[in-house]
């Protein structure tokens, strides 16, 4: 196909997906009682997605405790990533990791997860349209339309994606899956949208640990704005200029 008729395939994808038939729904049947529904829309029909919000999210490492993962297996039971027993492959959408400060030898631990990038590379990349951020900052795949090709892992600098190799059972209506397709964190957008917080920060908080802060980057009076006049904080791998929405504290 012609270089010039596949981008515009692609751009019609993009609108058919964006724009579709207004705020109708879009579902998908991805297993027997499960499906997606579009999420890319509206927040609910009286409160459209809009770049006046952008989600984010700021995890102080000073709070965040080895060993601790209040925050992973929250995440793993509010979207039914069931381990196969393969750490290298397992869908994760939260990783822990251990770091240590070669000249100082101060150790740290914090989670890492999709970091929701204002200029995402995996969205540059996708040849269908698939990876997409909303107006409100959160990246999504759209498993419609993805085609499996992991272009959006190899571009990710922080690993963040997985792919489905299983066939699936026991989802989770409200936040389904699909074998063949990429995965990573949403801020659990289906809770976002309906004013919860993430899994992982209800989870972190409930443990006593409040690392996690979740909110409005542009609400300069919310919490999380708040916190980050606060405390010093940065992005993991500020040189590529991504503007990400997670910013860690203590690193």
């Amino acid at each position: 196909m012609p270089a010039t008729k596949r981008g515009t395939q692609i751009n019609e994808n993009r609108r058919r997906w964006l724009g579709g038939a207004g705020a109708a729904a879009t579902v998908l049947t991805l297993a027997p009682g499960v499906r997606l529904l579009d999420l890319a829309l509206a927040r609910s029909e009286e409160e459209p997605v809009s770049e006046r919000v952008r989600w984010g999210m700021l995890v102080d490492s000073t709070k965040c405790a080895q060993g601790c993962t209040d925050c992973v297996d929250a995440c793993s039971d509010e979207h039914g990533l069931t381990g196969m027993g393969r750490p290298q492959t397992d869908a994760q959408y939260i990783r822990k990791l251990d770091l240590k400060d070669k000249t100082t030898g101060k150790a740290y631990s914090l989670p890492l997860m999709c970091q929701h990038c204002e200029t995402p590379p995996c969205v540059d990349v996708c040849p269908t349209g698939a990876s997409f951020r909303r107006a409100d900052g959160i990246v999504l795949v759209d498993k419609h339309i993805c085609i499996g090709c992991r272009y959006c892992m190899m571009a990710c600098p922080y690993k963040a994606r997985s792919f489905v190799h299983e066939d699936l059972t026991s989802q989770v209506p409200e936040t389904p899956r699909g074998k063949g397709t990429v995965e990573s964190c949403n801020f659990c957008v289906h809770r976002v949208d309906r004013d919860r917080e993430p899994a992982c920060v209800e989870a972190c908080a409930q443990a006593g640990h409040n690392a996690l802060v979740f909110g409005d980057l542009n609400d300069a009076d919310g919490a999380l704005a708040r916190k980050l006049e606060e405390l010093p904080s940065r992005q993991i791998r500020e040189d590529l200029g991504l503007n990400t929405g997670v910013r860690y504290h203590g690193v």
